[in-house]
């Protein structure tokens, strides 16, 4: 799939090895994959864990979030036979934003080229308004030549000024650094950081959805990702504050049982849409403080999915609301796809169908062979960040200085020839 700037990279890493990190909320994965090819992935190590020590996707205990990280990448390192140093790593908290600027460099006397994208790449990311935020992915979503917009590769043609629109997305710096400390007390260093939307986009969307126009939308524990695509390009992304664990607690609450139980109960009945048949349904409660089976309540299954329902719903209104204020929900097409661990409860397809009144499909990772059990939604984000390490997306680079100038003469008649030659 050709995404951001509708090329596929022939890159293969270096040594042919990947490694990619998914730390969130409830789970924690790692993945090792070997790479012939762009098109030949196969993931030979897979190792995850019960996450510890994050809420709503940032870490709040980084002994526990290390431990849970470090366990999750040894099981991969076993079996992959392998040992890792760098990952590629998905941000799921630090409330990522995007913003589109315009930017215009002079291309005067010379044919568009590598270096006059650079150029205006480096230029946006130095112009825009980043606050405190961390800049993630800068990707170029629309190029124009002398007013001529709608041109998807300039290389080669020629005018007098490039205008390239620059999708940049930012993340809070707080969070981010936690992540790479937390990383760093494993022995491991960030190759690359992905918004966790955009990764499972990567691995769970087909070529044709994200040329018309696709919403993934990957459901958490903690956290909410949304990502839309259009002609080829990520387009806008976003994150809302509720996931799996919001439900479970709610749950917990509204049958006045454990939190353990609440998730069993979830996973076993969850529905979410009410059926004729939930009243006369029974499910057997384990109220708190109990632990025998021969004490648990006969409650009606529809007190389950009454309590399941109304969240889901809440959850979809409030993705609707935001692509609405953003005004991607048209542009987004009539296709959702759903992903991560939640999309896999009975009814949330045809609930997301009504609430969003678009076309919805559930999402599973492809692109890469060796998956076996880790073949589901809730292992899409990891799959998508293998993906985009093979893949190399056209992104500015978004650490170090912008634009970085060699000094001395031999320096600048360097820059010199990169840039004119």
């Amino acid at each position: 799939m050709a995404v951001n700037g509708r090329r596929k990279s022939r890159r293969t890493p270096r040594g042919g090895l990947v490694a990619a990190l998914d730390v969130g909320t409830t789970k924690t994965c790692c993945f090792i994959a070997r790479v012939e090819d762009v098109d030949a992935i196969r993931i030979t190590g897979i190792g995850h864990q019960v996450s510890d020590g994050i809420r709503a996707g940032a870490i709040v205990d980084m002994e526990a979030a290390a431990a849970a990280i470090g366990n999750a990448v040894h099981s991969a390192e076993e079996m992959a036979g392998e040992t890792i140093r760098e990952v590629v790593v998905n941000v799921t908290g630090g409330h990522p934003v995007s913003q589109t600027i315009d930017v215009e460099v002079p291309v005067v006397d010379h044919e568009v080229s590598d270096a006059d994208l650079r150029r205006a790449l480096s230029q946006g990311r130095t112009l825009a308004d980043l606050g405190e935020g961390e800049l993630i992915h800068a990707v170029p979503v629309g190029y124009g030549l002398d007013g001529t917009t709608g041109i998807r590769d300039p290389r080669g043609m020629f005018g007098e000024r490039l205008e390239v629109a620059l999708h940049l997305v930012t993340a809070d710096q707080v969070p981010v650094r936690n992540l790479a400390t937390c990383l760093a007390r494993s022995h491991l260093e960030i190759e690359t950081l992905v918004v966790s939307s955009y990764a499972a986009g990567l691995a769970c969307l087909v070529e044709d959805e994200v040329d018309l126009g696709v919403t993934c939308i990957d459901i958490g524990g903690g956290t909410t990702s949304i990502a839309v695509f259009f002609d080829g390009c990520l387009v806008f992304t976003d994150m809302v504050a509720i996931g799996g664990n919001h439900i479970t607690n709610d749950i917990a609450r509204g049958l006045n049982t454990s939190i353990t139980q609440a998730e069993r109960l979830k996973s076993l009945y969850g529905n979410a849409l009410v059926s004729p048949a939930d009243e006369q349904d029974l499910i057997e409660v384990l109220q708190v403080g109990e632990d025998d089976r021969g004490q648990a309540t006969p409650m009606p299954k529809s007190l389950l999915v009454g309590i399941i329902q109304p969240r889901l719903e809440e959850l979809f209104e409030v993705v609707r609301a935001r692509l609405d204020d953003s005004g991607f929900l048209k542009l987004a097409g009539r296709r959702v796809v759903l992903t991560g661990g939640v999309s896999q409860l009975a009814g949330i397809r045809d609930l997301a169908q009504v609430v969003l009144d678009k076309q919805v499909r559930l999402g599973r990772p492809t692109g890469m062979t060796g998956l076996g059990d880790a073949s589901g939604p809730s292992f899409a984000t990891v799959a998508g960040l293998v993906l985009h390490a093979v893949r190399q997306p056209d992104e500015i680079p978004t650490a170090g200085p912008a634009v970085a100038v060699p000094g001395g003469l031999w320096g600048r008649v360097g820059v010199w020839l990169r840039e004119y030659l």
